[in-house]
C-alpha cells in the first residue's frame, strides 16, 4: 500500500495548502503552528502546568502516531533507518553519534534561545510579518549555507 503514495508532494501543492492552514489558524484561534510550541505545551502537560492549549498537545501526539502510522501500517515491515546515511557514508558511527547528538543539543538550545524552531519563524512568524522572525529566520539560513559549504569543503565533495 506504501508504493500507492507519492514519494513526496509538489511544492504547487504543499505551500499553497500550508499558507492556507497557517493563515486560517491565525482567523480561527489566532495562534500560529509551530512544533517547538507543541512540543512545549505537551511538555507542560505532562508537568502538570496550567494553561496548556489541548489543541497543541494532540498536534504533538499526532506527529507521533502519523509517524507510526505510516512505518508500521502501510508499509510491509518498518526499515529502521538512522536518517543519516550520507554523513555515515563520510564518518564512522563512532563520529556521527556524537556529532548527530552535540547538532541536536545545539537545535534545541537555539530554538529555545530563539522562541521557536526553524518552521515556526519561517513560516509563521515570517507570515505575522516578525521582524524577529526575520532575522532569525536569516540567521538559520545563513548558518546553514555555511554549514554545507564547510562540510563539502572539509569531505572533499561527499557531502
Amino acid at each position: 500500500m506504501f508504493d500507492s503514495l507519492p514519494e513526496r508532494l509538489e511544492w504547487y501543492y504543499g505551500g499553497p495548502v500550508l499558507g492556507l492552514l497557517i493563515v486560517g489558524l491565525f482567523v480561527i484561534a489566532n495562534q500560529p503552528l509551530g512544533a517547538s510550541g507543541a512540543y512545549v505545551q505537551t511538555a507542560g502537560l505532562i508537568r502538570r502546568r496550567e494553561g496548556i492549549v489541548t489543541w497543541r498537545v494532540w498536534y504533538f501526539v499526532g506527529m507521533f502516531l502519523g509517524g507510526v502510522l505510516v512505518t508500521q501500517v502501510l508499509r510491509d515491515g518498518a526499515e529502521i533507518r538512522s536518517g543519516y546515511d550520507s554523513l555515515r557514508n563520510v564518518f564512522p558511527l563512532v563520529l556521527v553519534i556524537p556529532m548527530v547528538f552535540a547538532g541536536a543539543t545545539l537545535l534545541g538550545y537555539g530554538a529555545a534561545m530563539a522562541g521557536g524552531c526553524t518552521s515556526g519563524h519561517g513560516i509563521c512568524g515570517t507570515a505575522q510579518r516578525s521582524p524577529a522572525s526575520a532575522a532569525v529566520t536569516a540567521s538559520f539560513m545563513a548558518t546553514a549555507i555555511a554549514t554545507t559549504f564547510v562540510l563539502r569543503l572539509l569531505t572533499g565533495g561527499d557531502l
